[in-house]
């Protein structure tokens, strides 16, 4: 028995969406490292074709001899009929999926109950569950069929307790952890594997966003402490997804070691 034995990933065909950048570029490196073909979306191609170069860089230096097929697709999660044609814009031989990856998503504002925007609102029910849900439907089917197939959602600390400032990002990572219990249960009867990894405080530019790209606002969040970055939720991921056929990894709760909750931490160590 190896300590993280990864080569189950060799030549399976892997989805991440939001690829672009923090966890999910760092999870289709790794899963490039791991001999995986991977399949990266998100709506920036730009930053898309960037890190679709870093996979085929970590392929090449792994020296593995099986997968190393990337490709780019643009999609926007919340677009439903981006989701509904979004195979036709993969390579023929990458659209039998093995992992997908369901990590698109994202926090708007602190603005409490009653200053919240519907905008706001709608925008990041849209992207968190309703396009999570979407592109989860698009290949429920193919898995069943199959008989194959693992569906790896990004929740959150946030769908584990709720905070002050934080009621609708809370709310939809609420959701998806309830949508993926409920997805577990019905596929109970099949070989498909459902995972949550719930992260703590990670510092990408997923702070810049939430405070509308005020970085200085962004970078007070992780003052203090050391937070976790993109590429310890990627090892978590892709670990989960190297599991023996037989084990399925249901929730993941990872936090930096001087975090408890959403509310709890410790700012004197770092």
């Amino acid at each position: 028995m190896s300590v993280f034995n990864a080569s189950r990933l060799i030549g399976k065909t892997v989805l991440v969406t939001g690829a672009s950048a923090g966890i999910g570029a760092a999870t289709a490196v790794l899963f490039a490292k791991g001999g995986s073909n991977v399949i990266l979306a998100a709506r920036r191609t730009e930053a898309l074709k960037s890190v679709a170069e870093q996979c085929a860089k970590a392929h090449k230096e792994s020296g593995l001899q099986q997968g190393g097929k990337f490709a780019t697709v643009q999609l926007d999660v919340s677009d439903k009929k981006q989701v509904a044609s979004f195979l036709d814009n993969v390579p023929e031989e990458l659209r039998k999926v093995d992992i997908l990856v369901n990590n698109a998503g994202f926090v708007l504002g602190v603005e409490r109950v009653g200053d919240i925007s519907d905008a706001d609102i709608e925008a990041m029910f849209s992207v968190n569950v309703f396009g999570l849900i979407a592109v989860t439907q698009l290949f429920i089917k193919d898995f069943k069929a199959r008989k194959t197939g693992h569906i790896i959602n990004i929740g959150s600390i946030a769908g584990r307790e709720p905070y002050a400032g934080g009621s609708i990002y809370c709310a939809t990572k609420h959701a998806v952890n309830a949508f993926t219990g409920a997805l577990m249960r019905e596929l109970v009867d099949t070989p498909i594997r459902v995972t949550e990894i719930q992260p703590g405080m990670v510092e990408t530019e997923f702070s810049v966003v939430r405070f509308r790209g005020d970085k200085s606002a962004a970078d007070k969040v992780y003052e203090g402490l050391q937070p976790l970055v993109a590429e310890d939720i990627a090892e978590e991921i892709v670990w989960a997804a190297s599991r023996p056929p037989h084990v399925n990894i249901a929730e993941l709760f990872v936090l930096p070691v001087n975090q408890a909750s959403p509310t709890i931490n410790y700012r004197g160590g770092k």
